[in-house]
């Protein structure tokens, strides 16, 4: 790193791999926590632990943009309080550095976590949601299907369970069951000797041969089969199922502030707008909690048994600036008129905490400039 002196580096060094470490951390703990909600799914539809993972994995990206700046935030003010308690900043301004000279490693990494996050919010992770949307509605209404298990009863979808007995080799299935529930008050049990999977027009099917169909007449309770010998069977459900809805997530950042007006309501146009100036405003978040992660711990006088007051303050103020952003991001949703204040409470705490920390090392280098020039007017006199 070419212009880095080597206390640079080595705050840099310790703040990026402190950020790393956190950063991964909480958002496996996050993965970790959030992909228990897919293990029933993954379970019911008998899919391989191959493709739990890969389908849960495509949310890391998300995890990773939502905590990258409370772990800026954390890093910065954790290793500059414990440079401060080793007396490392003592020694760094004896030797005559300034506030700004002081910061620089965390206006790097501030600087990088930003970077990163616009390229989260704005490319990585539209594009894994929508990956892993598609993926999650192609394991509920397509891939299940063909991932039939020999002696288990298997939910294809919520309204139909598949019992195949055997599977041979060629794909042929014998000793088929299947409950089919898509008709409402009229349930259906087909049994079938055997039967083949196709894929009719990206739709998963089975022929079945030589089977009966059953029913029980709700209103007269009377058995009807119907007797075939050969038949094709939708595994999916119904075809209502079968438009996927996309979210605001997976939307990219054109359509989120202007949006299709015969794709999106009115009612819904707002939410959009949010959520596009959400992704546009987040990343400055992260320089902002950086920056008061340094004022904590840079400004002020220095204390031999060290001040826990500053830091303190630092995180309330963090807490209540997240508090404040959920807040706005939910008034703005109905009145878009508030959007601006997003983009105000993301920046302008950044800008104030770069003054208070900047200010006092311009006036003093300018006093010290008039102090020299006053010297210099005054050594001819001298002589």
């Amino acid at each position: 790193m070419k212009g880095f002196t080597t206390l640079d580096r080595y705050v840099i060094r310790q703040l990026f791999v402190a950020l790393a470490a956190s950063t991964g951390g909480l958002a496996a703990l996050i993965w970790l926590t959030q992909s228990l909600r897919f293990v029933s799914l993954v379970v019911d539809r008998g899919l391989s632990l191959r493709v739990f993972i890969e389908l849960t994995s495509m949310m890391i990206p998300s995890f990773v943009a939502v905590v990258l700046p409370i772990t800026t935030f954390i890093v910065t003010l954790f290793m500059y309080q414990r440079l401060a308690g080793d007396r490392e900043l003592t020694v760094m301004r004896a030797a005559g550095l300034s506030p700004f000279a002081l910061a620089r490693p965390g206006l790097v990494c501030a600087s990088f976590a930003t970077a990163l996050t616009f390229l989260l919010n704005l490319w990585i992770v539209p594009v894994s949601y929508r990956d892993f949307r598609q993926f999650e509605f192609q394991i509920r209404n397509k891939m299940a299907a063909f991932m039939l298990q020999e002696g288990v009863f298997t939910r294809v979808s919520d309204v139909m369970t598949v019992y195949v007995r055997e599977r041979d080799h060629d794909g042929t299935l014998r000793g088929i069951v299947v409950e089919d529930d898509r008709v409402a008050n009229s349930r259906a049990t087909i049994l079938a000797k055997r039967g083949t999977m196709l894929l009719v027009n990206d739709q998963p099917r089975v022929v079945l041969f030589e089977g009966s169909r059953q029913e029980i007449d709700p209103k007269t309770g009377r058995l009807t089969m119907l007797l075939f010998d050969r038949n094709a069977l939708d595994l999916t459900s119904n075809k209502d199922n079968q438009v996927r809805y996309r979210d605001a997530a997976e939307m990219s950042l054109h359509e989120l502030l202007s949006p299709n007006p015969h794709e999106v309501s009115n009612r819904d146009r707002g939410k959009l707008a949010v959520e596009g100036w959400r992704r546009i405003t987040s990343p400055f978040t992260a320089f902002s909690f950086a920056m008061i992660g340094l004022v904590a711990v840079l400004q002020g006088a220095f204390s031999r048994h060290g001040n826990i007051s500053r830091p303190l303050f630092a995180v309330v103020t963090v807490v209540a600036l997240l508090a404040l952003n959920l807040l706005l991001q939910n008034l703005a949703s109905r009145n878009t008129a508030l959007i601006p204040l997003i983009l105000i409470e993301a920046a302008v705490p950044g800008l104030i905490c770069a003054a208070m920390l900047f200010a006092s090392a311009i006036s003093s280098s300018g006093s010290n400039v008039t102090r020299l020039g006053a010297s210099r007017d005054a050594s001819p006199a001298a002589r």
